[in-house]
């Protein structure tokens, strides 16, 4: 398999809801944040983002944001060592698996081959759904007034 560094960032929502984004270079503060960002404006309302326990998560400039957004954005963290609990994961797994059917030679090949994977899975709505009734995710409830994201990056 070629490697390639490649850096992708993912968020779901109990209501089937999937966004990605390629990130260049490292993961830090200020992607994260642009992220969040394109998340709150894409859900139109409050979110409630539900992360692992990554620096740029827990940074100053993530935490000023977060402030700044009275109550708009709001950050939750799992667990420290517990993927089993982000329903995020299941993306992940699921791309894995189709990325071993990918001809893959250069980071060119595994960028598309890894959106077209990302898209089949986003367009999946009942597949991304499933993955918060699963065991270990079932303590998730959607509100309302919250669209709550799970959050991972690979």
């Amino acid at each position: 398999l070629f490697r390639s560094g490649l850096k992708v960032i993912s968020a779901i929502s109990p209501r089937g809801n999937m966004r990605f984004s390629f990130i260049e270079d490292k993961m830090n503060s200020k992607k994260f944040i642009q992220f969040l960002k394109k998340l709150h404006k894409d859900a139109g309302k409050p979110i409630l983002v539900v992360l692992d326990n990554a620096r740029y998560h827990h940074s100053k400039e993530t935490q000023g944001y977060v402030e700044k957004q009275n109550g708009e954005v709001q950050l939750v963290f799992l667990p420290a060592y517990s993927p089993e609990l982000n329903p995020d994961e299941q993306v992940w797994n699921h791309a894995k698996a189709q990325l071993s059917k990918c001809s893959i030679f250069n980071k060119e090949d595994m960028k598309r081959c890894m959106t077209s994977i990302l898209r089949s899975i986003q367009k999946r709505t009942s597949l991304i759904k499933s993955f918060f009734r699963m065991s270990d995710t079932k303590y998730i409830l959607a509100s309302s007034k919250i669209d709550c994201q799970y959050f991972r990056n690979d």
